[in-house]
């Protein structure tokens, strides 16, 4: 079950990080079977050099990429599905620049990328992969260079600011020292707000299966406990900040009415996410109870969405 959580997640995570560099696709159908890779990068020329936020993520982004992250270790079975679909993207490109009476270049080819939080010993040299740890350091597999393909085991990353990205698509502890780091660099980099969102909306999910008795293994009940207690201090922050905001005094009306505003808009956004996360999409009838929870504390409704089902929220507060 959280399989398929954590899988929309990296979806996610991977679309936020590279739309402004490029052109990002999920859950690409390739060949006549219909098969599908996870996220599919086009880079944008102009904002090449700005990938280099990403730190190695941005590395690997800068050419036509391919990402395939496993929640769970990746077998045998699984890196030769992968390694078969970019074979088939491949030859659709090949077969679209001969009817184009053009040549496609080596370097124009996608290069695939599969993330891992682990991988055995025996896995890895069945592959022939080798580390480039000149050049990218250690964790990060290549097999032969007509494959096209790398191999990276997260839990082998180096701990350091260039892995951050990758790191928060670890398992564990590792994952959990990664999203601390992201939160702490988010401080001065708004641009993470958007990413530290999709973390919290993973607690959201994660914490609704653990309601609901659903399968919830170690590691994930592990980040449940992280996230809620990053989830409460910015809780605590924001209710601290709207009583500064509230006692201040010589404001201008305009001035007020727009930190309240402000506030609205925040707190309209959090309900928005969690009903999405939750059921999929905010439709209409999801839509007509908003307002009914925004007039509840963060720490009253919170519980609420998480815990309780569609059909329940509806019949509560429509």
């Amino acid at each position: 079950m959280t399989r398929f959580i954590h899988d929309q997640f990296a979806k996610q995570y991977f679309t936020e990080l590279l739309t402004p560099y490029g052109q990002v696709e999920t859950s690409k159908d390739i060949t006549a079977e219909v098969r599908q890779v996870d996220i599919l990068f086009i880079p944008t020329a102009e904002f090449l050099p700005s990938l280099e936020t990403l730190g190695i993520l941005g590395r690997m982004a800068t050419n036509y990429a391919i990402f395939e992250p496993f929640r769970n270790p990746v077998n045998k079975s699984e890196i030769r599905s992968c390694i078969g679909k970019l074979f088939d993207i491949h030859a659709n490109l090949e077969r679209e620049a001969k009817r184009n009476n053009t040549r496609i270049n080596e370097t124009e080819l996608p290069y695939l990328w599969i993330f891992t939080p682990t991988a055995s010993t025996d896995i890895l040299e069945s592959f022939k992969a080798t580390i480039d740890s000149e050049n990218w350091g250690n964790g990060i597999y290549f097999l032969g260079t007509g494959l096209k393909t790398a191999i990276i085991v997260i839990h082998q990353l180096p701990n350091t600011p260039e892995t951050l990205f990758l790191r928060i698509l670890g398992r564990g502890k590792i994952q959990r020292q990664a999203i601390e780091e992201l939160e702490n660099l988010a401080n001065n980099n708004p641009v993470l707000e958007d990413i530290i969102k999709l973390v919290h909306d993973l607690i959201a999910v994660l914490s609704a299966r653990q309601k609901q008795a659903q399968d919830i293994d170690q590691d994930d009940q592990e980040l449940i406990m992280k996230l809620s207690e990053i989830y409460q201090q910015q809780l605590e922050e924001l209710k601290q900040k709207e009583r500064q905001e509230g006692r201040q005094e010589g404001r201008q009306e305009g001035e007020i009415v727009g930190v309240g505003r402000g506030i609205e808009t925040e707190r309209r956004a959090m309900i928005e996410s969690i009903l999405q996360v939750r059921f999929g999409e905010v439709d209409s009838e999801l839509a007509t109870i908003i307002n009914s929870l925004m007039t509840m504390s963060r720490e009253e409704f919170t519980p609420l969405l998480l815990q309780l089902s569609r059909e329940e929220l509806l019949a509560r507060f429509s």
